[in-house]
């Protein structure tokens, strides 16, 4: 007996948790979820509550999808309201699913508290697995198969009955390299040597001159300082100020790049760098003033609260959330904003799970102790340079004494020439007025001096009485800026900062209702900060008391307990490398984005990058040297109709070049 798809779909059996309360939570939960007073007093979270119903009678009725009201109005298109739908195609899910009895995958609880909660099928959504390290298919070595890479690639192309394409010509290979690992284009003479290089190891060489060249840096460097957000205004508005010393960041992104910084160093710096340093900011040396730098990537978020925004309040809770973005974004692949007004409608995460992230970063943005931008600027003056600067004050000041005495000598003596002009009593009425203090000046004395103002002898025009004496004053200038220079420059970093070594300053985080900061419900949080899918962030502090800081979310975001971290990482590094990701979403690993196209690939790239010590060079020679990576973008006639998308990566990809990288290709 042959049965079609559509039968299969119809005889599989469907359970409320794993098929039909998804389509719900995309498109339900809002007015009939995750308030408190739902609509029409109907609760769409358990079959049950469906059976029961609201005002308007029982939802559903099991076995009967015709006779339910909840697809009638589906079915009608009254709900929900607005202009997105729910499909056809889901529409009828939820029939099947209420024609089959409306089953639940295990009994349901007798009582649900406020929200949405996680269903044990939401929690294993495939990026919150943990990762193990899949075993390769094949053989690695035979044919084309020059890596594990290869191995887990052909497999999946096999399946298709398909094959990787030929190799890249050798032009083609040293532009593409020079390209994807540089930013720039190769020279004549680089291109001709690699041609012209008939040793076995001449690609391997390629590779490892571009992963030295201080120009790796500066391209790789730039992926990550867009992952950021890295600006150099702070992109508020109209008044889009400067952000003074944010290039220090990106120098420090460049240098780590450059110098192989292992990934899970380079985040612990960036989320906690100023907690990896012990006692006050002071006297810091260059490892110091580089962790302090590092923090730069939590003041990548716009904040205007220096720019007089309409409401303060608004604009400082902002940035509070844009970092939090930010981080989840570049780290998790996550977009949890929308959880900071609810349980997340998508993705396993609640509202409670948003704060306790938040609680994390509440130290150094406290909302109601707040710093503007000009405020968080560290100081890197020691204690050596500022005595130096004293003692260089002290002979300034010496100088300045004796120019401001050789000064007033000079004026009063072209005073004298002047009073000498004239006879008495007018010489001592003159006299008295220019010693007179002007607030207890007549008005006869002000009239006086107004009359004669050759009597208003200063330092700035005392060349009209004696230009030898003004040059004389003159001369002190080189003198001074000449001692000036001996003192050291106060140079300052942007940074994130808080109260160092000051238990109990830590601010209390409110769980907002519905997102309004004006209305905060309790304080929290209670338990250790993380994502209720995964393992908590465990404080390394023993004490009770002590709640889960930035340093340990960063540990815990690069610890084997989170698989998020590398499969994000090296997503995003495939992407540079092939147009697209393995997964398509870069920045979305939640139940929206989209699935790997090689889960298996992912997750051994993601135990090989830990395995490398988290050497990015290491992990980017890995996928260079696949011949994966080497294929030509040539598309064949059964690869188009087989594959046009190229989702199996039977060639390589063409993807569009920059607009940098087009001009020094038209330059050379």
């Amino acid at each position: 007996m042959v049965c079609s798809s559509a039968d299969a779909a119809e005889a599989k059996p469907l359970t409320f948790e794993a098929d039909i309360r998804p389509i719900f939570r995309s498109h339900c939960y809002d007015c009939h979820g995750s308030i408190k007073e739902k609509k029409g007093k109907l609760d769409l979270r358990l079959a049950r509550l469906m059976i029961a119903g609201g005002e308007t009678g029982p939802a559903i009725v099991a076995g009967d999808p015709d006779g339910s009201f909840l697809v009638k109005r589906l079915r009608e298109g009254s709900m929900p309201p607005g202009d997105v739908r729910v499909s056809d195609e889901e529409i009828a899910k939820i029939s099947r699913w209420i024609k089959q009895g409306a089953k639940t995958a295990r009994p349901e609880p007798k009582q649900i508290g406020a929200g949405l909660g996680i269903t044990p099928e939401e929690r294993s959504w495939w990026a919150f697995e943990p990762i193990s390290r899949p075993p390769v298919p094949g053989s690695v070595g035979k044919g084309r198969v020059r890596t594990e890479i290869d191995a887990f690639v052909l497999a999946r192309l096999k399946e298709k009955k398909l094959g990787f394409a030929s190799d890249a010509d050798r032009l083609t290979l040293v532009r593409r390299v020079h390209l994807d690992l540089l930013g720039l284009p190769p020279t004549f003479e680089q291109a001709q040597a690699f041609i012209n290089d008939k040793r076995d190891d001449a690609y391997e060489r390629l590779i490892d001159e571009c992963l030295e060249s201080p120009h790796y840096g500066e391209r790789w460097g730039r992926h990550w300082l867009d992952v950021s957000g890295y600006a150099d205004s702070e992109g508020y508005t109209n008044d889009d100020r400067v952000r003074p010393y944010a290039y220090k960041y990106r120098d420090y992104v460049i240098r780590a790049f450059n110098d192989d910084m292992p990934f899970d160093r380079f985040i612990q710096e960036q989320l906690a760098g100023d907690e990896m340093i012990v006692g006050p900011l002071k006297n810091l040396g260059p490892h110091q003033v580089q962790k302090l730098v590092a923090t730069g990537f939590l003041r990548m978020a716009a904040d205007g609260t220096e720019s007089n925004p309409p409401d303060a309040a608004v604009a400082k809770n902002q940035v509070v959330a844009d970092t939090i973005k930010i981080v989840s974004s570049a780290l998790l692949g996550l977009s949890v904003g929308c959880a900071q007004c609810h349980d997340h409608r998508y993705d396993p995460i609640s509202q409670v799970d948003y704060y306790r992230i938040r609680a994390v970063f509440e130290p150094g943005y406290d909302w109601k102790s707040w710093r503007n931008p000009s405020q968080r600027r560290v100081s890197l003056y020691t204690d050596a340079q500022r005595s130096v600067r004293a003692e260089v004050q002290k002979e300034i000041d010496v100088v300045n004494k004796e120019k401001t005495a050789k000064q007033q000598k000079y004026i009063q003596e072209a005073l004298e020439k002047e009073y000498a002009r004239y006879g008495e009593p007018l010489r001592g009425e003159m006299r008295k007025a220019k010693t007179t203090p002007g607030s207890k000046q007549t008005d006869k004395q002000k009239a006086l001096l107004k009359k004669y103002p050759n009597l208003n002898v200063n330092g700035g025009n005392l060349y009209q009485y004696n230009s030898k004496h003004a040059d004389e004053i003159k001369a002190y200038a080189p003198r001074i800026a000449k001692i000036q220079k001996r003192i050291p420059i106060e140079d300052f970093v942007r940074a994130l900062t808080e109260n160092i070594g000051k238990p109990g300053t830590a601010p209390k985080t409110f769980l907002f209702h519905r997102g309004d900061f004006l209305r905060p419900q309790k304080a929290g949080p209670a338990i250790p900060a993380g994502l209720g899918t995964l393992p908590p962030v465990k404080p390394r502090n023993r004490d009770p008391k002590h709640l889960a800081d930035r340093l340990d979310l960063a540990r815990w975001l690069v610890s084997d307990e989170n698989p998020l971290s590398p499969r994000v990482a090296v997503n995003q590094t495939w992407s540079h490398l092939f147009g697209k990701g393995l997964v398509r979403t870069i920045n979305d690993f939640g139940v929206r984005g989209d699935l790997p196209t090689h889960p298996a690939l992912l997750d051994w790239l993601s135990t090989e990058y830990r395995r490398l010590k988290w050497s990015r060079k290491a992990l980017i020679r890995t996928i260079v040297l696949s011949a994966t990576y080497r294929q030509s973008s040539a598309t064949s006639n059964q690869l188009a109709q087989s594959d046009p998308q190229n989702t199996l990566l039977g060639r390589q990809t063409r993807f569009r070049l920059q607009a940098e990288i087009i001009r020094d290709n038209s330059l050379t």
